[in-house]
């Protein structure tokens, strides 16, 4: 399979397991998929669920699809990155060692800290982009190729029942095979009612196509977004997105995921990625204290894994190296 005709073989096996109701087509090596009652207007939920609601209603949708959740990743990392930037480095041992196995296998909900979101002129981030977030995906070692369209459609069956009905995905990608360093892959990615989510990725060992994956994701925060098309901010900061600059509140949620996993401000390794991102923090922001603002982003973080320090530690550690500089020029 793997070679110069992966993506045709890629493209019969999307055909055969979507079913001849979706509409394909190709121009060249890319392909777009979409539903023929792509025209029904998307009405948003009444409700925006917690993300208690939202992270458990995803668990059971992936269970009934026989997926079972998986613990997650060290937030620290130390091989390629420092941190942790994807659920997918879970396939590293597979993937890069050429092992038949890989770290997790399964529904994935992994705290994420990635410094490359989109950015305007002005330096602050785009709608849609977080410095830290929970990167909901499904990791899969897989024997062959055909897995990776059974996986695409079991997700829009997922999607569908939490409300992400079908007619509103489309599927978009280039079909011609990418390579970095040990690893070849194929992407496609997947939007919602015009919104992109996520991508879904086969991946294989480029000296042993036998070692295959599968990597399906989207992002916690995204879900909700598709789901209630509420403002972006308010969304994920709550009140505090009227009170504080949201490059500030970024900061704070990244530092809190970053300290209650034991990651200390340090001058090198993944300590000095706290320092950095506390260092874009004005004392003037904060001069009434980081604790509310913590608390929040602790209880969201501590939703996918237990945590190493208290939200008081937190906190703590936050504000010493936060009033360590002058709080005035």
């Amino acid at each position: 399979m793997i070679g110069s005709t992966a993506g045709d073989l890629i493209l019969r096996q999307l055909r055969s397991a979507l079913g001849p109701r979706w509409e394909f087509t190709t121009d060249g090596r890319q392909l777009e998929v979409l539903h023929p009652d792509r025209g029904t207007p998307y009405i948003p939920a009444l409700r925006q669920p917690t993300w208690v609601e939202l992270l458990d209603r995803l668990q059971e949708a992936f269970a009934e699809q026989g997926v079972p959740r998986t613990a997650c990743l060290p937030l620290r990392w130390g091989r390629d990155t420092e941190l942790t930037i994807s659920a997918v480095q879970a396939l590293d041992p597979l993937l890069k060692d050429r092992q038949l196995g890989s770290c997790r296998r399964g529904f994935l909900p992994q705290p994420v800290v990635r410094l490359t979101g989109q950015r305007h002129a002005d330096g602050s981030l785009r709608e849609g982009f977080l410095t830290s977030f929970a990167n909901t995906s499904r990791i899969e070692p897989v024997k062959d190729s055909s897995q990776y369209a059974l996986i695409l459609d079991n997700w829009l069956t997922v999607l569908s029942r939490l409300g992400l009905h079908a007619r509103h995905i489309s599927v978009h990608g280039h079909l011609t095979v990418w390579q970095r360093r040990e690893v070849e892959g194929i992407t496609l990615r997947f939007r919602h009612a015009g919104l992109p989510l996520g991508d879904i990725v086969l991946l294989w060992n480029a000296d042993r196509p036998e070692c295959m994956a599968v990597d399906l994701g989207t992002s916690l925060e995204r879900l909700a977004w598709a789901l209630t098309r509420a403002p972006w901010l308010d969304l994920v900061f709550g009140d505090f997105a009227r009170t504080t600059p949201a490059s500030t509140l970024d900061s704070i949620r990244t530092a809190t995921l970053l300290l209650a996993n034991g990651i200390l401000p340090a001058s090198r390794g993944a300590g000095s990625i706290t320092r950095r991102v506390l260092s874009t923090v004005p004392p003037a922001a904060t001069s009434m204290g980081v604790s509310a603002v913590v608390r929040q982003n602790y209880n969201y973080w501590s939703l996918f894994a237990p945590l190493q320090n208290s939200w008081a530690d937190v906190v703590r550690l936050a504000e010493t190296e936060l009033y360590r500089r002058p709080p005035w020029p």
